[in-house]
């Protein structure tokens, strides 16, 4: 992983029944291990963080010291991306939130909010903290917004659960305003096509569902690209506003107050003629 670290079934599918000190140069990325932390041991199998991808041949005549790390990967889908207007993949997982372990049910805010649904790649790493901190930091307007949100990591709820008691300073999150969902089956991380099968990691796929449970947006970066909370929030802004208003379209980079279009070979070019 990279620095600091909404509801869709394909059409296939049926609908849902809703009802330390270190001289090497990683070692500044990580926070002081706590006790529980010791046994959170990195596979080897996780070339994110452990070396760069290159030819066996290159790496063997690399001096560890020279060696690069790279945080792209080349990923395949074992299933099928869920399409944007499908119904997403319900799951009922175990999380943490508060400090508690809770059990989250994704087909439960169905018909009551809209879910703002975000994976990342693993527990203590560099990217992840920094996204899902910014997330909680601004749960109070996503709230107003009657949006609720859900992290989701295949680490276990034991990984989350020390991480939040972890400060931020040290590479923490400190507590935060909505749950951790514990993937460890990597089943939902597969269902929602972000899975990277050789690493057994997900990528950073982020997807807006609304109340009907139908993802109207998502977005899929890879390891080293962190995600804006305020193009979220703009993204899910445009979508309220488009299903309160169906005969209005938001162009491009529209935010609430600005003018919007009408999807009409003349009517739009009041919106043309304005700009």
């Amino acid at each position: 992983m990279a620095c600091s670290v909404p509801s869709i079934i394909s059409s296939s599918n049926p609908r849902l029944s809703f009802s330390s000190k270190s001289s090497s140069p990683m070692a500044c990325f990580f926070p002081a291990p706590s006790p529980l932390v010791k046994t959170l041991a990195i596979p080897k199998s996780f070339h994110g963080l452990r070396r760069g991808f290159q030819p066996a041949s290159s790496r063997a005549v690399s001096s560890t010291r020279s060696e690069k790390r790279s945080f792209v990967v080349k990923a395949s889908s074992e299933s099928d991306l869920p399409l944007v207007g499908n119904v997403a993949p319900d799951f009922e997982a175990e999380a943490v939130f508060d400090q508690e372990f809770i059990k989250v049910k994704l087909s439960d805010y169905i018909g009551k909010k809209y879910v703002i649904l975000f994976f990342y790649p693993l527990d203590f790493t560099f990217v992840c903290p920094t996204e899902i901190t910014a997330f909680s930091d601004r749960h109070s307007e996503f709230e107003k917004l009657n949006t609720e949100i859900l992290g989701v990591s295949i680490d276990s709820v034991f990984s989350h659960l020390a991480w939040v008691q972890t400060d931020r300073k040290s590479g923490g999150l400190g507590d935060l305003k909505y749950p951790l969902i514990s993937d460890v089956t990597k089943s939902i991380s597969k269902s929602y096509g972000v899975l990277i099968p050789d690493q057994g990691i997900a990528l950073r796929g982020l997807f807006i569902i609304d109340k009907e449970g139908v993802i109207q947006h998502s977005t899929i970066n890879n390891l080293a690209i962190g995600r804006s909370v305020d193009e979220t929030m703009r993204t899910l802004q445009a979508l309220q506003y488009v299903q309160e208003n169906p005969d209005e379209v938001c162009p491009a980079g529209w935010k609430p107050g600005e003018k919007s279009m009408k999807p009409d070979p003349k009517l739009s070019k009041d919106y043309f003629a304005a700009i």
